[in-house]
């Protein structure tokens, strides 16, 4: 197990450098209600005492309930402060605007949200000289479980390189709600969906695999599959070279 006091230290000072090299005045966050973003604030908090939260419901019916109820429960108990950017109208807006261009699939629309979100995020950083910090972690990113231009956007992460198993380690040692911990991961793009049964494997399995290298034939080939497919998320845009 890491050192999780070490770690927090290292994070903070990490944090601190982003944001003094860019001479920046604080940083904008996304507030989901979920153990990344609880994390990415607490640390956020921890380093900048002008971090913001935002809270952005899209759509999804658990976004306005328990979503939101654990965002909050998260800012009042670290205090940090929070705003509510409500997307839904604005991605209704987009589907409606799109009816002449396209027929939108499944697929498009789950997008819609995450993308919505930063571009929420950078005007608030943009407006008042902030840094938007990311809230993907380690799994998520080997997987390719993130949106290109949506929550894969970000002007520093600062738990990018954990897995999903040590950020409830490190919520475990910071003193986080249980419910935080305990509730199943799930990105809130459409009512009862949840990451794994999305994936179709656990985030154990996967953060074994991390971990050790070792995995079942079933879980190797998926997550070998997911990574595959997924490589342009993690690499540069591909631009013509001479």
């Amino acid at each position: 197990m890491r050192n999780y006091k070490e770690e927090t230290e290292k994070r903070i000072a990490f944090i601190r450098k982003q944001v003094e090299e860019s001479e920046t005045k604080g940083i904008v966050f996304g507030n989901s209600g979920g153990k990344d973003s609880a994390l990415v604030g607490v640390l956020c908090k921890m380093a900048c005492d002008d971090t913001v939260g935002i809270i952005m419901p899209c759509c999804s019916e658990c976004n306005y309930a328990d979503d939101m109820s654990d965002a909050l429960m998260i800012a009042n108990l670290y205090k940090i402060d929070t705003r509510k950017v409500d997307l839904t109208k604005t991605a209704e807006a987009i589907k409606k605007s799109l009816k002449g261009a396209t027929k939108i699939n499944e697929t498009a629309e789950i997008n819609l949200a995450p993308r919505l979100r930063m571009t929420a995020l950078y005007a608030v950083a943009n407006s008042e000289n902030r840094l938007v910090a990311g809230t993907g972690n380690k799994s998520e990113l080997h997987m390719g479980y993130f949106t290109k231009w949506g929550d894969g956007s970000f002007d520093f992460n600062p738990i990018a390189d954990l897995t999903v198993t040590e950020i409830y380690e490190f919520l475990t040692y910071l003193g986080a709600p249980k419910r935080i911990i305990s509730k199943a991961p799930s990105a809130g793009l459409y009512n009862g969906q949840t990451d794994e049964a999305e994936m179709g494997i656990t985030y154990k399995a996967i953060d074994e695999y991390l971990q050790s290298g070792v995995a079942n034939p079933k879980d190797l080939e998926k997550i070998s599959r997911y990574h595959t497919i997924t490589a342009h998320k993690r690499n540069a845009p591909i631009v013509y070279k001479e």
